[in-house]
């Protein structure tokens, strides 16, 4: 008999499908929940857009369009001090497919992945999906949400690990890694012989300390496979253009499996990223600025009603406590949208060490968050 497959009806659910729906069809609700930038796309773009929309119908190759690598090149060289050459980069629909391909490409099934919780939801759907083995690696609050090397350590496994995943900084905790921090990991990673992920979405979103690339330590570059994006810095979520930057072979076979996957990324989002890359850092900036502004007052209010949450160095997301108040995460997300008319992502989603919390994104409008802040509050005092 015909079936759905058992690895389709394991996958769980993603709760940001419903918020992203929410946030367009329950006007009444206000949404801290969907991880995308609230600013439109920089003007510079939109008008480039309308340029070249006449002849960008076409498939580019499936390493990605070579104007477009050669700019990513020299904005590794002089932003993260990483040093590669266009065939060390591989252009994606996106960083969450170029993590996909970079898994298929690096391990072996049964192979074991590494993952941080809590992390990116996406990261332990993917490993199932391509049959590797993932294993949970504890991420504490009392340790600003930074990964322990010597835990790390003791679950590394050098006949089993294929891979660690990192994400700095990070969804959903805001933490950003420190450079003695990396260089411990770098440490684990060559001791135990196995690859880094270095998911960077949120490089360039980040207040008081400075981002540093992994595969920008020495001897790391033979380890580290890079995943970056534009949809955060630029505002480019729906235009679905990343990539990858790491050692060639793995690289190459990335490029190998891209047309099994979505051919290449779209021509007319490469176009545009080429455009991205040359406009400089001002609109990042003045979109950094304004989410600083909104950290310190979501930082601040989540404090003050009960919910323990360390401040965000980077990306923007609060990650709160909320067992003042419930043990399980989906239901006190239930409850607040349903109650206060504020919608949250559930800290089950992000792991099973995860669970305890709630996220909550200040992509969202200043005035709105102070609504959502105010409702949440008066909710609390009901209790």
């Amino acid at each position: 008999m015909k079936h759905v497959s058992e690895r389709e009806n394991e996958l769980p659910d993603a709760v940001i499908g419903k918020l992203l729906e929410i946030a367009v069809e329950h006007k009444d609700i206000i949404s801290l929940g969907p991880g995308e930038p609230d600013f439109p796309a920089p003007r510079p773009i939109v008008e480039y857009t309308k340029e070249i929309a006449d002849r960008c119908n076409h498939y580019s190759p499936p390493g990605g369009r070579h104007e477009l690598k050669e700019a990513i090149a020299k904005k590794l060289a002089k932003d993260n001090a990483i040093k590669c050459n266009p065939e060390n980069i591989a252009v994606t629909t996106g960083s969450q497919e170029a993590l996909m391909l970079g898994i298929a490409a690096a391990l072996d099934v049964s192979e074991q992945v590494i993952i941080p919780s809590p992390s990116f939801f996406g990261y332990l759907s993917t490993s199932e999906i391509l049959s590797t083995q993932p294993v949970s690696l504890q991420l504490k609050a009392e340790n600003n949400w930074e990964i322990d090397p010597d835990e790390l350590n003791r679950i590394a496994d050098k006949k089993k690990t294929g891979a660690l995943i990192i994400n700095s900084p990070s969804n959903p905790t805001g933490a950003v890694l420190s450079r003695k921090t990396l260089e411990e990991i770098a440490d684990v990673a060559i001791e135990n012989d196995f690859y880094v992920f270095s998911d960077e979405a949120y490089e360039k979103i980040i207040y008081e300390k400075k981002h540093i690339s992994m595969a920008s330590l020495n001897g790391m570059e033979d380890y580290v496979i890079t995943l970056q994006t534009f949809s955060k810095s630029y505002a480019m979520c729906g235009y679905r253009v990343g990539y990858a930057a790491g050692p060639s072979d793995i690289i190459s076979a990335m490029i190998k499996m891209h047309p099994y996957s979505t051919i290449s990324a779209p021509t007319i989002s490469q176009m545009l990223a080429v455009k991205a890359l040359s406009m400089g850092n001002s609109y990042t900036n003045s979109m950094v600025k304004e989410y600083k502004k909104r950290r310190n007052l979501i930082f601040k209010r989540l404090n003050a009603m009960g919910l323990a949450t360390r401040k965000p160095e980077g990306a923007f997301y609060a990650f709160s406590n909320i067992r003042k108040f419930d043990t399980l995460s989906m239901h006190f997300s239930k409850r607040l949208m349903n109650r206060a008319k504020v919608a949250v992502m559930p800290g089950s989603e992000f792991g099973r060490f995860g669970e305890g919390f709630i996220r909550c994104s200040f992509a969202t409008d200043y005035k709105k968050i102070e609504e959502a802040m105010d409702r949440m509050e008066k909710y609390f005092r009901k209790e």
